[in-house]
């Protein structure tokens, strides 16, 4: 005890001078980036991540991100020619080993922004194995191949955009004439739906109305309808398109919430007494059992709410997921779903007990650009 702390009452020394226990040297120290050494300079994404989690907060918790997708990227199984036929179910690399199977999820005001471009990436480069978004995610990247959208303010009075014909996404701003081009667009493209599924219907019967998963039969799902509005964009700055190409399933358990709802509204005018069906339990088996065939299951989540759910609810069906990273701002003290951190996805055996998973407290147009770059797009 040192000569200050004799001379101190005995209340003080308890309540502010109080001794600290030992903290063993396995802990990890508080470290940040000391921009004065020269390998701090122009810094490559990856190296920026790997000492960014060494400096707390959520700055830490991307480090951890980047480093459960990385272990989802490299993992790798059994080559196909060592598993039985029944087995050979699941992702596998071009080599023909086993991979995990990736979810990516989305909400529509990340497509609305320029985090599209980066979504865009993954897809492209196959680096995800089947993608759910909602409504607004999927007509949003086929409005945005016909009209731009724009950058506004915060603040921006809504009376005042709606005299003008402009819709306000937070700090975007979508032109009311955008939606009357997707209009233009998609009718046609409906109104041919509509007569290749009434042609083959006359040609098989009322029964084939159960629909089935080949993407070549015109018993419509949701995610034939994307996969079919992918193909018809022909555009390769597209998410769409590129999900077209690679054949990865893009799933829209609420495709009616948004534009594209409206446009199938509209068209129950133009087409009655004759409608499109679009069957929605087709899908719940197809994301279900993509989930329950996958060698390892990851799910990377943009946002929350429907996507977020419905990405877990599938992982469910396989006792869980080996990785999860979410990255949204939702907090957990309402209770939603939305905002729950990882471990309560746990408790649902939506996630493994011993999955690696971690929350990303953050705006995701500011983080997963960085993520990718220090991930998918970092060459390794």
């Amino acid at each position: 005890m040192s000569a200050l702390n004799e001379k101190l009452p005995d209340t003080l020394n308890d309540a502010v001078l109080k001794a600290s226990v030992s903290i063993s040297d396995d802990h990890v120290k508080v470290q940040g980036i000391d921009y004065s050494k020269s390998e701090a300079v122009d810094m490559r994404a990856s190296d920026l991540v790997e000492s960014m989690k060494t400096m707390g907060f959520q700055a830490s918790a991307l480090g951890q991100g980047c480093e459960i997708i990385n272990k989802m990227r490299s993992w790798r199984g059994k080559h196909i020619d060592e598993l039985e036929e029944h087995e050979r179910k699941g992702s596998f690399d071009e080599e023909g080993r086993q991979k995990t199977t990736i979810f990516l999820g989305y909400t529509s005001n990340l497509i609305s922004s320029g985090l599209r471009e980066t979504i865009r990436y993954l897809v492209q480069h196959n680096q995800v194995s089947a993608i759910v978004a909602t409504a607004g995610g999927i007509e949003e990247d086929l409005i945005k191949c016909l009209a731009p959208t724009y950058l506004g303010e915060f603040t921006l009075k809504g009376a005042n955009l709606r005299d003008k014909g402009l819709n306000r996404i937070g700090n975007l701003l979508v032109p009311n004439d955008n939606y009357c081009k997707f209009e233009e667009w998609i009718v046609p493209i409906l109104d041919k739906m509509l007569e290749e599924q009434e042609e083959y219907v006359t040609k098989h019967g009322n029964q084939c109305l159960d629909a089935s998963t080949d993407v070549d039969v015109p018993i419509w799902t949701p995610s034939k309808l994307i996969d079919r509005l992918g193909k018809e964009i022909n555009d390769e700055s597209s998410v769409l398109y590129w999900a077209h190409k690679n054949k990865i399933p893009v799933f829209c358990p609420a495709v009616t919430d948004g534009s594209i709802g409206d446009m199938l509204f509209f068209h129950t005018f133009k087409s009655s007494p004759s409608q499109l069906r679009l069957d929605i339990v087709s899908d719940i088996r197809k994301i279900n059992c993509m989930s329950m065939e996958a060698s390892k299951a990851g799910m990377l989540l943009l946002g929350g709410g429907l996507i977020k759910h419905h990405i877990a609810n599938a992982c469910l069906m396989r006792n869980g997921a080996d990785y999860a990273v979410y990255i949204n701002t939702g907090q957990e003290f309402d209770g939603s779903d939305a905002g729950a951190r990882p471990d309560e996805a746990v408790s649902w055996g939506k996630i493994k007990a011993e999955a690696e998973s971690v929350k990303i407290y953050a705006d995701a147009t500011v983080v997963f650009p960085l993520v990718v770059a220090a991930t998918f797009a970092s060459g390794k």
